[in-house]
């Protein structure tokens, strides 16, 4: 086997572990979980703002990012009032009043990108960590790991469906100018393996098959902006990889850019329909 094949396959069994042990274990363990992929991935994000000649703060919205997704938890496991988030946005607002100290020549930059790091990795993966936990009356929630794992596995099924179908049969580019490699053999080779996966999903859940089948295409739509989105930005700085936390597969942002955009489709479509 290629060495670098090799070690791929094996961080990538180290990942899968990694998130299945943290999700089945329990809910605080979940949380944790998504807590370090938002802390890891903000700061891979501001990297990439930082090389195209900005200069927004990183640690400061990082920690904001943190404390919303730790906060969005909290509320949905009724361990603290709804009205707690509101707390973020002083936060938020002290990132306009850091860029009167710092004498930068590029303040509306630096927020707008602060700002977009917060909207981009936190916000989702806030929705992520609220989506399993379901409250109940007198106090209390219970907490469905299936439903994260779902979500998840439907977008690894999609990668997986389209670079299998893309590699075969890719012929038609899908959006060359960002990502070449992509065909839209793939794509559809990855649609009908994420809705495939949703449906089965829906069958291990004991919930609709139907239902987690509509979950499937919109994830898998979605999904593929969320990595072509980050392709973009990517590309706009000239650089391959958003890091190199993860060997073989690049950083953070590069195994979570699907799921990214994906979690927010995915939350409203479950909310409507579920």
């Amino acid at each position: 086997m290629d060495r670098n094949l090799l070690i791929r396959t094996l961080s990538g069994a180290v990942m899968l572990a990694v998130v299945l042990g943290a999700v089945l274990a329990s809910p605080y363990s979940m949380a944790l979980l998504f807590i370090a992929v938002a802390a890891g991935s903000m700061l891979e994000f501001y990297k990439i703002a930082r090389l195209t000649g900005a200069a927004p703060l990183q640690v400061y919205p990082t920690v904001i990012g943190v404390l919303l997704v730790a906060a969005a938890f909290a509320v949905a496991a009724g361990l603290i009032g709804t009205a707690a988030l509101l707390y973020v946005l002083p936060l938020v607002c002290g990132l306009f009043i850091a860029e009167l100290y710092r004498k930068s020549t590029t303040p509306l930059t630096n927020v707008a990108w602060a700002v977009a790091g917060i909207v981009y990795v936190a916000v989702p993966l806030a929705l992520l960590v609220v989506l399993p936990c379901v409250g109940v009356p007198g106090g209390g929630f219970v907490y469905r790991p299936l439903v994260v794992l779902s979500v998840i596995f439907i977008v690894w099924a999609n990668d997986v469906g389209a670079y299998l179908v893309g590699r075969v049969f890719g012929r038609h580019r899908l959006f060359e100018r960002i990502s070449p490699k992509k065909s839209w053999e793939g794509f559809f080779g990855g649609v009908v393996s994420a809705v495939a996966v949703g449906a089965l999903m829906g069958w291990w859940q004991d919930a609709s098959p139907v239902l987690w089948a509509g979950a499937g295409l919109v994830i898998s739509v979605s999904g593929v902006y969320g990595d072509l989105v980050e392709s973009m930005l990517k590309r706009s700085v000239n650089l391959k990889d958003s890091g190199h936390i993860i060997p073989g597969h690049g950083g953070l942002l590069d195994r979570f850019d699907a799921l990214l955009l994906a979690v927010p489709f995915a939350f409203v479509y479950l909310v409507i329909f579920a």
